[in-house]
């Protein structure tokens, strides 16, 4: 791997939390990559896969292949998007008998990381320059990074080297946040069930910030906190990597609020 990058930015970092995008593109500029957004880009098709559209996933990922055609390496600070292309490209290739289309896809999954996995594994960095964070902060790992990426915990390793920074252990960290796309939708009860054993985990911590790596979850549970008028703020860890100001650890975060 080089030190040129594309960016995979997500529906949900290029519409409601473009911080995200923007804090990701800081993060590898300061350890020395050159990074590039294909503005071709446009949604992955994950949500219209887990809907039962395979055939508009398909489509979707016909025009991520061709956007990221010239990419050397892909990058996404979204685990459950870059597992999404990594895993799941290949199988909705095949079910197409294209063979071209197969190896295209394969080819692409070989160069997407998600941003933890490239910084930590490619790069062989876990100290990225982070200015100082003054904050008890607890990680939720999501479920696409944890259980289809196998990220462990390198966005951990890199949290752990921000000067000041408070990481606090969450109990049943692994357990899922209830969110899972459509699921939220489709199984409300459960998925708010879901989400109230994890907000009350993360209480237990005594953490002002709950981080992770997939901005939806992020989305999910900060719903659930701002429902209940928490001081806990959720941000990505690239923010926290990237240097957030004191006020932009306590913001209101864009959130959709949790229907009961």
């Amino acid at each position: 791997m080089g030190t040129r990058a594309s960016l995979l930015i997500t529906c949900l970092v290029d519409t409601l939390f473009p911080d995200v995008g923007r804090a990701s593109v800081a993060v590898l500029e300061r350890v020395g990559v050159t990074v590039d957004v294909p503005m071709e880009q446009t949604c992955c098709g994950q949500m219209h896969q887990n809907a039962g559209h395979p055939d508009d996933a398909t489509r979707l990922m016909r025009r991520t292949i061709a956007a990221f055609a010239d990419a050397e390496v892909v990058v996404s600070p979204s685990p459950s998007c870059a597992a999404q292309v990594v895993v799941h490209y290949p199988h909705l290739a095949e079910r197409t008998g294209d063979a071209g289309l197969l190896r295209e896809a394969r080819d692409l999954a070989a160069r997407t990381r998600d941003l933890s996995t490239y910084l930590v594994e490619d790069l062989g960095i876990e100290d990225v320059g982070a200015p100082a964070f003054k904050h008890t902060v607890t990680y939720h790992p999501t479920c696409h990074g944890l259980r289809m990426l196998g990220i462990a915990d390198r966005p951990q390793r890199l949290l752990r080297h921000v000067p000041g920074i408070d990481l606090v252990d969450l109990p049943g960290a692994t357990s899922c946040c209830g969110f899972g796309g459509t699921f939220a939708v489709t199984n409300a009860d459960v998925s708010t069930a879901m989400m109230d054993d994890k907000l009350a985990a993360v209480a237990s911590t005594g953490a002002e910030v709950l981080s992770a790596a997939d901005s939806s979850c992020l989305m999910h549970m900060g719903g659930g906190l701002q429902h209940r008028r928490s001081a806990v703020r959720p941000l990505h860890y690239a923010e926290i990597l990237a240097g957030v100001r004191d006020d932009d650890a306590r913001r209101e975060a864009p959130t959709l609020e949790v229907v009961r």
